[in-house]
């Protein structure tokens, strides 16, 4: 895993170089494109914006439409469209270790998209290759996966199937995965879509591939396997060595990764990896006035945020970025530390920067304090806190002490009654 670190004048000089190479809608003669740049009497021009490389695309407006890895896409926009194909090679074999152009991928407008895409690919594959009925189609994935599973599932027609999981460890029940298998190839289920998590949202859990896997074996012989690492995609890879949920995996067919999380950039920048030969299945043919065709779910996009992706990416190198995640997985190492002392009970995979503790340990008016997420709100069985960017160890030390003094507290009030 390596990509260099460059200088913010070499950054603000490659995206400028980029921008000069699309299209520019204040200098040319361009009358049969449906798009323009922004609103000049809101966004309009400003010294600053020589500056500025990010904003100055912004103001720009390139739409990346399509899948640039696939197709040559809009002519209109190559330059910031390169920007996003790095992007995609940098995440595709730098990070989730595909070979070199074997795969297909684009900036889509997050998590929730590119886990549907994936959903859709699968389907489409399905039915036009097998002549499979949606009714014979079923995507498999624990309860604690993103609900953006049942939107697909909703969405696409086919069925949902979630699997139980262990209430301390998070792991799914083997048993029950078995049984909801052997339930729905009875009711006439042939053609799977495993969804696999790489950090859930709420517990920052990891799915075991390969536990998974080899129940779903003893079922289906026509299955994929998508891992939504929604979350955990810009921090599990650099954190832990482990590569069962990354395209070395052979079994592994596409990846959801959001970097609109870790890595800071606008909200608008999921990412979608796929194997080469799988993205086809979602082209959308009847978009024939679209150079190049559309393969995505949302069409138009913009490329201002594909080139902070890359800005990004660039500006700490994967080194940096290694240092990065290392200081989030210690602070959360401390938080874990001084949860042990006081005997908390807490969920959390070791790679991840993400601790929930059990319910009931402590006041909801505390949780309220320090705007811990619940589980579930009419009910909590659980409190979330996430070390982030702009959560220091300070933040996290006064948490503690407050954790401490309520349940010193409650101790002496048990005591006294």
């Amino acid at each position: 895993m390596h990509w260099p670190k460059l200088t913010p004048e070499t950054i603000r000089q490659n995206v400028f170089d980029a921008l000069n190479k699309n299209l520019n809608y204040s200098t040319e003669s361009i009358l049969g494109l449906p798009g323009t740049f922004l609103d000049q009497e809101q966004f309009h021009s400003a010294p600053f914006l020589k500056d500025a490389p990010f904003l100055s695309v912004l103001v720009n407006n390139p739409n990346h439409i399509g899948c640039h890895t696939y197709s040559s896409g809009e002519k209109y926009f190559s330059g910031t469209q390169q920007l996003e194909i790095d992007v995609i090679r940098i995440c595709a074999e730098e990070i989730f270790g595909a070979k070199k152009s074997e795969y297909d991928g684009y900036v889509a407008t997050g998590g929730t998209e590119a886990n549907i895409e994936a959903q859709w690919i699968y389907r489409n594959y399905f039915m036009k290759n097998n002549n499979a009925k949606a009714s014979e189609i079923a995507v498999i994935f624990s309860e604690d996966a993103h609900y953006s599973v049942f939107k697909g599932a909703n969405l696409l027609g086919i069925n949902p199937i979630t699997v139980k999981v262990n209430f301390e460890d998070r792991k799914i029940l083997v048993e029950d995965l078995e049984n909801k298998l052997k339930e729905a190839f009875d009711k006439g289920i042939r053609y799977l879509i495993v969804h696999l998590s790489m950090g859930t949202t709420m517990f920052g859990s990891v799915d075991d591939s390969k536990s998974f896997l080899d129940v779903v074996r003893k079922y289906f012989k026509n299955y994929f396997v998508h891992v939504d690492a929604a979350f955990g995609g810009f921090i599990y890879p650099f954190s832990s060595n482990e590569k069962d949920l990354t395209f070395e995996n052979p079994e592994i067919s596409s990846v959801t990764i959001d970097a609109h999380k870790m890595l800071q950039s606008p909200y608008g920048t999921g990412i979608f990896l796929c194997r080469k030969d799988l993205i086809e299945y979602a082209q959308t043919e009847e978009a024939s006035y679209v150079y190049g065709s559309d393969f995505t779910l949302c069409g138009s996009r913009s490329g201002a945020n594909a080139v902070s992706v890359w800005m990004i990416l660039m500006t700490y190198g994967s080194e940096g970025w290694k240092n990065v995640i290392n200081k989030f997985v210690n602070i959360t190492n401390h938080l874990c530390d001084k949860l042990d002392e006081m005997g908390i009970k807490y969920h959390r995979n070791p790679y991840m920067n993400i601790v929930t503790m059990v319910s009931g340990q402590f006041s909801e008016s505390l949780a309220k304090k320090y705007h811990l997420v619940a589980d579930n709100y009419q009910n909590p069985q659980w409190w979330k806190i996430v070390t982030m960017a702009h959560v220091t160890q300070d933040m996290i030390d006064d948490f503690l002490i407050d954790l401490k003094a309520e349940r010193e507290s409650k101790i002496l009030d048990t005591e006294m009654s």
